[in-house]
């Protein structure tokens, strides 16, 4: 079963990263455990979309954006949506990779302290990131991964059996939706936080360097349906630590961990630190990688991750990640602005992926089952109240 593992778990790994560690925290603290549906809905809704790209990875053998590009016919409607999406990836990813740099670096504090190189752990992470990426080829990331995310779970789940959680009240609110006051904007950043638009070009853009023909298509679903759903067990295992935890705010996971100190002692700090480090330093590279990707499948360069254009845009992004921590600056602004981006991008590419899988000169006799389209508009129209609520949000609107 390992041996089949792919690229489900880099997928996994990219949105099991410190913005979902903090949602989720926030989650638990503020609505104990009345949202593990809607985390159970957003793990759902990425298992399907995610396995609409890896299908279309494997049978055309291309990435995502190469496949949008050759079925637009009208030219300008190709480019715009070429520009909107690699815009939006761009931009966004180089946000996020900030917080991604910032959740490695709470993690490293946990476990070493805020001594003298604590001013040094941004450049640490970025270092680290920073070497697996250039020396690394595909099947060297899956391992390091395969292990990241391992131990990323381990560590969450443990956390999560600790609190010895109240199994029935975990059951009853994983399966009946609840509306809590004030929990709409908490559930919209549960289903945003993990169903990421950026995830659908790294999994099309991988799953053909693990994979080569359609019969390993039965492969490609069932690594997607099992590295979710880890990913999810481990969203979900978070909440319920949080939801034990004797606290009314937080401002970072890290708080998470002293609050619970009192109960389970220095453990508690360990298991989410070292969660939590592992959570920051394998979005630390997916996120430069996702970016890197849709750049050269929309601009056409050849020669894979070995391309020097490639390489040039994930170091571009990682070391904007790196800048923004090490100096101190909150790229709020700039958040803010790849919030709008990725609102604007996730329904359209939900649209175009359920476009492409239904095309027979694309997808021949696996187009989508009637089952699959019913799921895929639900996610659309799901999706698409997702961004305008984002967008009206960041506008000022809500």
């Amino acid at each position: 079963m390992f041996k089949k593992i792919g690229p489900g778990i880099l997928v996994a790994a990219a949105f099991v990263g410190p913005g979902t560690i903090t949602v989720c925290t926030l989650a638990g603290v503020h609505f104990g455990y009345s949202l593990l549906w809607a985390v159970l809905i957003s793990i759902i809704a990425t298992i399907v979309l995610q396995e609409m790209s890896g299908r279309i990875g494997v049978l055309t053998q291309k990435g995502l954006m190469d496949v949008v590009k050759e079925e637009i016919g009208v030219k300008w409607i190709r480019n715009l949506v070429i520009s909107l999406v690699l815009l939006a990836i761009l931009i966004g990813n180089a946000a996020y990779e900030g917080g991604n740099i910032s959740g490695a670096t709470l993690g490293l504090g946990g476990l070493l302290g805020d001594g003298v190189l604590s001013r040094f752990y941004p450049l640490i992470v970025g270092i680290i990131a920073f070497v697996l990426l250039w020396f690394s080829g595909y099947k060297t990331l899956e391992k390091v991964f395969v292990g990241l995310v391992g131990l990323m779970g381990v560590c969450f789940l443990i956390a999560a059996i600790l609190t010895k959680p109240n199994l029935a009240d975990i059951t009853k609110n994983m399966f009946v939706p609840n509306m809590p006051e004030g929990g709409l904007l908490t559930i919209i950043a549960l289903v945003g936080t993990t169903v990421v638009p950026y995830n659908l070009f790294l999994h099309a853009s991988l799953v053909k360097e693990k994979w080569k023909s359609e019969g390993e298509l039965s492969t490609v679903k069932w690594d997607t349906i099992i590295s979710i759903g880890l990913g999810g067990l481990v969203s979900m295992a978070i909440l319920i630590t949080a939801a034990s935890a004797p606290l009314k705010e937080v401002s970072d996971v890290m708080d998470l961990a002293v609050g619970l100190e009192p109960l389970f002692g220095k453990s508690a700090v360990f298991f989410i630190a070292c969660g939590l480090l592992a959570a920051g330093v394998t979005s630390a590279i997916t996120a430069p990688l996702a970016a890197a990707f849709v750049a050269s499948s929309s601009l056409g360069w050849e020669g894979g991750m070995s391309n020097i254009r490639f390489k040039a845009v994930w170091m571009v992004i990682l070391f904007l990640g790196v800048l923004f921590q090490s100096f101190g600056i909150e790229p709020i602004r700039v958040i803010q602005l790849a919030q709008v981006a990725n609102g604007m991008v996730l329904p359209i590419m939900a649209i175009l992926l359920l476009w492409i899988v239904n095309k027979s000169s694309v997808m021949g006799a696996h187009r989508n089952t009637l089952f699959q389209n019913v799921m895929g508009f639900a996610i659309v129209a799901f999706s698409i109240f997702l961004g305008v609520k984002s967008i009206a949000k960041e506008l000022g609107f809500f």
